[in-house]
């Protein structure tokens, strides 16, 4: 039976796809979007002012889009959102193709945390309303919901009142664990660049060739 390589991946494309494409129309990602988009930014504390001088920043809705999706799904090392914003497709799309480092989310979070605990208690009210609680690490309990069942058959409006009343709590811990993980890993690399000795391809693969035949000898 023949093998499957996929495409070269220096072979160019006539009519690339457009990120649009890659998420579906059904994903959670775009009721998050939507959200934040029809939130009063004044009302939540955050300031809204294109016409900023200095050197151009990135919108803070997209910033606010990053941090909250993120949490929602357990992702709260600024690095690691980072590292998101250039692997994940549905990061992509939500950012429009922005990729700020690991400093500038940082700086935004620890900036806006108020405005930002209000906005996760607000998300988290918004999925209970719109059955989107799976995979949703602000209910930490385990609870399940199928995608085909409706809020009512699943969770009773006690469950809900419940789950609302630990949200406080349990938002400032989210936003407070981050904040943490940020400062242990204030000193390490990034997670989306190589060193640069690794970038040409031929010393890479070097590289790569050299340490199999150490991890070979040391086995042996």
């Amino acid at each position: 039976m023949a093998y499957r390589y996929g495409e070269d991946p220096n072979q160019a494309l006539l009519f690339p796809q457009s990120l649009e494409e890659y998420v579906s129309v059904d994903h959670p990602v775009r009721a998050y979007s939507a959200f934040i988009e029809a939130l009063d930014f004044a009302e939540m504390g955050i300031e809204l002012n294109p016409d900023k001088v200095g050197n151009a920043q990135y919108h803070p809705k997209v910033m606010t889009k990053l941090i909250v999706y993120g949490c929602s799904y357990g992702v709260r090392s600024s690095r690691k959102l980072e590292r998101e914003t250039h692997n994940n497709v549905t990061f992509m799309w939500l950012m429009r193709n922005l990729k700020p480092d690991h400093k500038t989310i940082a700086e935004f979070r620890r900036k806006n945390t108020k405005a930002l605990q209000k906005i996760l208690k607000l998300c988290a009210q918004l999925c209970i309303e719109l059955n989107l609680i799976e995979g949703n690490i602000l209910f930490v309990d385990g609870s399940k919901v199928r995608a085909n069942a409706s809020r009512e058959k699943n969770h009773t409006s006690q469950w809900c009142e419940e789950k609302l009343q630990l949200l406080d709590v349990r938002i400032k811990t989210l936003l407070e664990e981050c904040e943490n993980i940020d400062i242990q890993e204030e000193n390490q690399g990034s997670l989306v660049k190589m060193h640069q000795e690794l970038v040409n391809t031929e010393k890479l693969k070097e590289k790569i060739e050299t340490a199999l035949e150490k991890l070979k000898e040391r086995g042996g």
